[in-house]
């Protein structure tokens, strides 16, 4: 009998991975309450009718958004209302509504460009635990969503794939869209329960989608060296081209972190492997590299 295959997010552990940059550049977030299972096409196969769920995907793109669908860890619920979220990076805040029919789901496409009542700055944890997707969601994430429902209840969604599943257990944190990667399920309760007072954890820390993949490289070395700080403590970048695969990149930080740091990122390729559970090949992927940093 041949042996099992070994889970990415083992085989990238064993090989150090780098996670930091790997958060998706993201401005706002559209969640969608579906109890499940969900398929490898979460959104595609959920059964929210094409038209409706068209016109939701045509709106997140429009804003630099995507969408994810969400579920209670260890609920299934089929029948009544339903939540639905927007969450916006930019400006720190989340605004919630409810559904029932599948054309109730447009209230929430218009709330995607809609800048009215009704926001919160109220936190919210999603683990990744989408299994059809990636194994390693599922084996590594519901002990993480487990663990965090026992300490933070309501706050806490699984969620469908958010991309970097040899990162699992990943949590995104919105409205401040960190994105945290390699948790377990002995760990994820302190390392949320920091950054929920005010303090992330750089070695866990994939970034922030507020920034560009090259800023959240650029930010975790920042954290790393002068902090850690808080989440939106890193506010802005300002990236700029050297030469290929190099970059200057300014950061302008608050809190503990200098009020303006200067970073260069290199770009590099990995050695081919296996990237995800699914992968039929092996395959590079692309690292950054902090070599320079200075107080400006």
């Amino acid at each position: 009998m041949a042996p099992p295959t070994p889970l990415c997010a083992d085989t990238a552990r064993v090989r150090g991975d780098a996670m930091q940059g790997t958060a998706l550049h993201l401005r706002r977030f559209l969640l969608v309450e579906h109890p499940g299972p969900w398929a490898f096409d979460a959104l595609g196969e959920s059964g929210i009718d094409p038209a409706v769920l068209g016109s939701l995907l045509a709106a997140t793109r429009d804003v630099g958004g995507r969408t994810l669908l969400i579920r209670r860890h260890g609920r299934a619920d089929d029948t009544g209302e339903r939540a639905w979220a927007v969450a916006d990076v930019v400006e720190g805040r989340i605004r919630w509504g409810t559904w029932s029919d599948d054309a109730d789901l447009l209230a929430a496409r218009d709330a995607l460009g809609e800048d009215s009542a009704g926001w919160t700055d109220e936190p919210v944890l999603l683990v990744c635990t989408h299994g059809r997707h990636d194994t390693c969601c599922a084996v590594r994430g519901r002990p993480v969503a487990a663990a965090l429902a026992e300490r933070h209840g309501d706050r806490v969604w699984e969620c469908s794939h958010v991309g970097g599943d040899r990162f699992a257990a990943s949590v995104v944190v919105l409205p401040d869209g960190t994105y945290y990667g390699g948790l377990e399920g002995s760990d994820a309760a302190g390392i949320l329960d920091r950054h929920l007072a005010g303090t992330v954890t750089p070695g866990n820390l994939r970034g922030s989608s507020l920034l560009p993949t090259v800023a959240q490289a650029a930010a975790v070395a920042v954290h790393e060296r002068f902090g850690p700080g808080g989440a939106r403590d890193v506010r802005s970048a300002t990236v700029e081209t050297l030469a290929s695969g190099q970059w200057r990149v300014e950061l302008s930080c608050g809190g503990p972190l200098p009020a303006r740091v200067v970073a260069t990122v290199e770009a590099h390729r990995s050695a081919p492997a296996v990237l995800t559970c699914r992968a039929p090949q092996a395959t590079s992927a692309r690292t950054f590299t902090v070599t320079g940093l200075q107080v400006a």
